[in-house]
């Protein structure tokens, strides 16, 4: 009886040690493909398995058909990365908006510009057709993100007009239509606090939770657990009191760990109180990486399948990797970029100023 507990135990005690033997072969350097290049600022990027989708300035976004298969280049054989694409120019009234915001669905995508007035276009994948599904004229207008909850259900936020409340326009109806949330269901802002449209990702979705990180003299989250219907609100530690400074970007790897980073990109040296990260949800945040980071970003993103790990933060200020959860950040490439979108654990797409690019990790 003793042997059989004591193996038990071994057994027990080795396939604990098995578990948390875990080890990923850190990220050494990426790879950057240009892919497309045009007069334009591109801050909105959304990845699927099957496609790729750009929106930015002067009126233009992309759809792309990611294609796996290969071609011959010469004596080299070399992956066929798009196999169709369509690309377009949106004109209103003789103006090109600029887009700063990406939702994607199963049979369209959404893009939502900013400033005033807020137009938000649902462009079908089969055929190409641009429908105007809502539009905001009203003095201060500025929508900052968008996304889905599933193929039906959609989320965009702006920063605050009048009210004192953000902007919270939601459609049940796989993007037919919009509504806009009255105040009395949302938490009040102080002013000064707004967001940021800098890469599409302070609004974070998981199943029927949601998260917005706000930015400027304040810098908090609100939560939602029921997709918008209602909220609560939380503060953070990180850098705020500016309009300038506060949570540029936000992740969640599940339910209960969560990152957001920012810093103050009119000063982007500034590495101290600008990574915040929870391990509860969004209910407190504790300060990482002071001083150990490189400073301001305006995208950071898990990477899939890392146990919320590994992450990727980039900016203007170049490209920098951390494989313990945030707590240390090393630099991997100075190419300024905006926003991006991972693929798969070492494949992701990303736009900047005139081009979007694919990201390829190497470990």
């Amino acid at each position: 009886m003793r042997i059989i507990i004591f193996l038990f135990i071994i057994c027990c005690y080795s396939c604990a040690k098995k578990e948390e033997a875990i080890v990923f072969t850190p990220i050494s350097s990426v790879t950057i493909d240009e892919i497309y290049s045009d007069s334009t600022s591109i801050r909105a990027v959304e990845v699927s398995n099957k496609e790729v989708l750009f929106a930015g300035s002067n009126g233009k976004y992309g759809y792309f058909e990611i294609n796996t298969d290969t071609i011959s280049k010469g004596a080299n054989i070399v992956p066929a990365y798009f196999k169709s694409k369509n690309s377009g120019v949106v004109d209103f009234l003789e103006k090109k908006p600029a887009f700063r915001s990406l939702a994607n669905t199963k049979d369209a995508f959404f893009i939502l510009s900013i400033d005033n007035p807020a137009l938000l276009y649902r462009i079908h994948k089969s055929t190409g057709k641009i429908d105007l599904v809502y539009i905001e004229q009203v003095e201060g207008v500025f929508y900052d993100t968008m996304t889905f909850w599933n193929d039906q259900e959609g989320i965009a936020m702006g920063d605050p007009i009048e009210e004192g409340c953000l902007s919270i326009i939601i459609t049940r109806n796989g993007g037919a239509s919009w509504e806009k949330k009255d105040c009395s269901i949302l938490p009040e802002t102080i002013e000064g606090e707004a967001a940021f449209a800098a890469s599409d990702t302070n609004l974070k979705v998981l199943g029927n939770h949601t998260w917005i990180v706000t930015g400027g003299v304040k810098s908090r989250v609100l939560y939602s657990p029921n997709k918008g219907e209602s909220w609560k609100l939380y503060d953070t530690p990180i850098l705020q009191g500016s309009e300038t400074s506060g949570g540029y970007s936000m992740d969640f790897y599940d339910e209960s760990h969560g990152i957001i980073y920012g810093g103050d990109y009119t000063k982007p040296e500034v590495a101290i109180s600008n990574i915040v990260t929870t391990v509860d949800g969004g209910k407190t945040w504790t300060t990482t990486a002071d001083n150990a980071n490189q400073g301001y970003k305006s995208c950071v993103q898990y990477i899939p399948g890392s146990n919320g790990k590994e992450l990727i933060a980039l900016g203007f200020t170049g490209i920098s990797y951390s494989q313990d959860g945030g707590n240390q950040w090393k630099e991997i490439s100075k190419e300024p970029l905006l926003s991006f979108r991972f693929l798969n654990d070492s494949v992701a797409y990303a736009g900047g100023r005139n081009r979007l690019v694919r990201l390829s990790f190497h470990r």
